[in-house]
């Protein structure tokens, strides 16, 4: 698949028949077997598999964007430090269900037109939904090393969820006080 950005003959070849093919001779040639096959995590990839198609779906039909725009819609005529941390928080929910790039992707661009508006400078909508998208503690999807340590079987999904929202609960607290204390006295413009 890597060879077909190289080798333009490549192009035609339909990244499903290079997977299918490839996962077979995995098996005629024995280098995988039965046992391997049961030994595979399914639960994880499945959960994955699906959170993937999720953020797909979401990104493709435009409901992501929408939320979005819904969302900060609402905040348009709010106090600026509650501008910020409404756009950190959505940013911070849409982090665990889609990418975190994707959050970042469809959120920023809305924000940053209202910003000015607001008198809220834009470095802080940045650094603020930048600290949020990193950190994705509500759902196990959010990041991969979440559902690694799921595998652990030392918690479960309840029990992630619960102490993930007080991590998301302190994390906002934290980028509260960055944006309303610390950076300002780090010398950067926030607004107000």
């Amino acid at each position: 698949m890597s060879l077909r950005s190289f080798i333009p003959a490549l192009k035609p070849l339909d990244k499903t028949a290079i997977i299918v093919t490839s996962t077979i001779l995995f098996f005629i040639t024995g280098i995988l077997d039965v046992n391997d096959l049961e030994e595979i995590p399914w639960d994880i990839i499945l959960l994955f598999a699906g959170a993937i198609s999720l953020g797909f779906c979401l990104w493709e039909t435009g409901a992501a964007k929408w939320l979005a725009v819904k969302w900060l819609m609402k905040l348009e005529g709010a106090n600026w430090f509650l501008f910020v941390m409404g756009i950190a928080f959505f940013v911070m929910l849409m982090t665990n269900v889609i990418m975190n790039v994707a959050a970042i992707a469809i959120s920023l661009p809305v924000a940053l037109v209202i910003a000015p508006y607001l008198g809220v400078a834009p470095e802080v909508i940045l650094f603020a939904s930048l600290a949020t998208a990193g950190m994705p503690f509500l759902l196990l999807v959010g990041a991969a090393p979440n559902a690694i340590a799921y595998e652990s079987g030392q918690f479960t999904a309840g029990e992630f969820f619960t102490y993930g929202t007080l991590a998301s609960i302190m994390l906002m607290v934290v980028v509260a006080l960055a944006v309303f204390f610390l950076w300002p006295l780090m010398g950067m413009p926030v607004g107000g």
